[in-house]
């Protein structure tokens, strides 16, 4: 799974910009709504509802919002329906893009994934268009910093891991994402703390961008996607070297 930390960093760089807006604790609400209505409003029960209670307390959500979304999620109060989408796509250099969503309305939804797609030399596939070019996969990732590095790769295959790899100042586990619940819980029981812990859409081959010119209408449409008030995840295949990357920024 070695250059996931790549993508990683570029979704964290988005993220350093979504914590400044309100559309974060949006994210969160919506997977503590669908978490909930999925399985129930007890994180005891539900592994799902308690990694996202997790991430948006990680978050600094505010409990009486967090509250508020388990709620609406498991019918103790009222709110929107919402349901869970995927839209599949081709973008610039025919990079593959997946777009996970939550939504009130699917025609809106729809419609709007489909004009980013338009606008920034894309194009809206059908469904499987391009999820057969991605694995689902559990991707962990844990703060190497005063962790021995053999003794974590063993507990973490122990815990079940499928794979585990040291980049910079992380190691990241990767894990058959049925498998992902039961590994994160073994490496918390280990004793370990992890930083990110999500399912995730790994791609199977990339798509390198070597021109500054290419990199910019990927990005402007990885952008675009990430800024619509309905998308939840974005994944894609490209893969934009670091000296690109920095022009960019």
């Amino acid at each position: 799974m070695s250059g996931h930390s790549k993508w990683n960093n570029i979704q964290h760089r988005k993220g350093a910009q979504d914590k400044k807006r309100a559309k974060l604790f949006t994210k969160f609400g919506r997977e503590l709504t669908i978490a909930a209505k999925e399985g129930g409003g007890d994180p005891n029960f539900n592994p799902r509802l308690r990694l996202a209670i997790e991430k948006a307390k990680a978050g600094n959500m505010p409990k009486d919002i967090l509250e508020r979304a388990i709620k609406k999620g498991s019918g103790e109060l009222e709110g929107v329906d919402f349901t869970e989408m995927r839209y599949e796509g081709y973008g610039p250099a025919g990079t593959a893009f997946i777009v996970e969503a939550v939504t009130d309305n699917k025609n809106r939804t729809a419609s709007e994934v489909r004009s980013v797609f338009t606008r920034k030399g894309g194009n809206l596939g059908a469904d499987g268009a391009v999820s057969w070019m991605f694995k689902k996969k559990g991707i962990i990732t844990v703060k190497s910093e005063g962790i021995d590095a053999d003794e974590f790769m063993m507990a973490a295959l122990e815990a079940g891991a499928e794979d585990v790899e040291e980049d910079d100042d992380y190691f990241e586990v990767t894990t058959e994402y049925t498998e992902f619940q039961t590994v994160l819980e073994n490496l918390k029981n280990a004793g370990y703390q992890y930083e990110e812990a999500e399912i995730s859409m790994i791609p199977e081959n990339k798509v390198e961008i070597t021109d500054l010119e290419t990199a910019k209408k990927v990005m402007a449409l990885y952008d675009a996607l990430e800024d619509l008030d309905d998308s939840q995840n974005i994944y894609s295949n490209f893969d934009i070297p670091d000296e690109i990357l920095e022009q960019l920024d």
